[in-house]
């Protein structure tokens, strides 16, 4: 993963509850989920499921391997399979999703408004100054004194 440097690797066990695992995936390397990454990640933590009761896997970690097996090089199907077979306890190899994750969707989205609709705004104000203050000039110079 680009950017992926303070990214760390974490084994989570969780036990399968009435619900599954309580977590849905995404990726393959038949269905990229991120550009040039093949990875499985967590797309969705079900609430109440085993993931969420745990709280340590997140929406957005890479799901490296599971119960020993690696992921890489897995499509989407085979990933989905090894998981609904893994039995009642599963152990997770997880690559925990980085802050500063550089591409994909799980990139934070800036919470500012470009600077583009503010210059829109500054030159339509300068305008109308402008205009106004040419109006308040032509009146005052034709005006008798």
């Amino acid at each position: 993963m680009n950017g992926s440097l303070l990214s760390k690797t974490l084994d989570i066990k969780l036990k399968r509850g009435p619900a599954g695992l309580g977590f849905n995936i995404v990726g393959g390397v038949d269905q990229h989920y991120i550009d040039n990454d093949c990875g499985i990640y967590v797309s969705k933590i079900k609430e109440d499921g085993a993931a969420a009761l745990d709280g340590r896997l997140e929406e957005g970690d890479r799901i490296l391997a599971i119960n020993g097996i690696k992921l890489e090089d897995q499509t989407h199907k085979a990933a989905v399979d090894l998981f609904r077979t893994a039995g009642e306890d599963v152990e997770l190899r997880v690559l925990k999703k980085s802050s500063h994750h550089t591409n994909g969707p799980f990139e934070p989205q800036d919470e500012h408004v470009p600077p583009a609709p503010y210059l829109g705004i500054f030159a339509a104000l300068s305008g109308a100054a402008a205009v106004i203050l040419a109006f308040v000039y032509i009146r005052h110079i034709r005006r008798p004194f």
